[in-house]
């Protein structure tokens, strides 16, 4: 009896475990959502956490490099002003198989006129699996 008890809870433990097991999109958007946190708490080091060493940033220059995008971001977003408030919208995530998806999505900064007022527009991310998670190698950015 103790035996299927034991049995029993084991099964119904690792059910329990692969339910709560989040999906490549669900990882994905947790990526994204730590950036908005992380940039809205004005830390730009965590926020680039999320891209790779090998990213290549992609908007009026290319920037290459996790250490590119991050100075490019310090230089563009010098003040908690600067920063704002970010915001992520209409995001649309899209697998490449299993290791690799992309993004396309909508950015808003809420800033006052002496941050630079309010910024939008459009971004596409590439992103791949890593040991460390997911991580985007590429940020097209308009």
């Amino acid at each position: 009896m103790i035996t299927k008890l034991l049995r029993y809870f084991a099964l119904i433990t690792a059910a329990a475990q692969f339910a709560a097991a989040a999906t490549p999109e669900e990882e994905i958007r947790a990526v994204l959502a730590r950036q908005t946190a992380d940039w809205n708490r004005g830390s730009t080091d965590a926020f680039v956490e999320g891209y790779s060493a090998e990213t290549v940033f992609v908007s009026d220059t290319i920037t290459r490099g996790v250490d590119g995008v991050r100075e490019r971001y310090r230089k563009r977003y010098p003040t908690p002003a600067a920063m704002g408030r970010l915001s992520f919208t209409d995001l649309e995530v899209k697998m490449l198989g299993s290791d690799h998806a992309y993004v396309i999505g909508r950015f808003k900064l809420e800033r006052s006129a002496e941050g630079g007022g309010d910024a939008s527009g459009k971004f596409t991310l590439v992103l791949r699996k890593t040991a460390q998670g997911w991580k985007i190698i590429l940020d097209h950015t308009s």
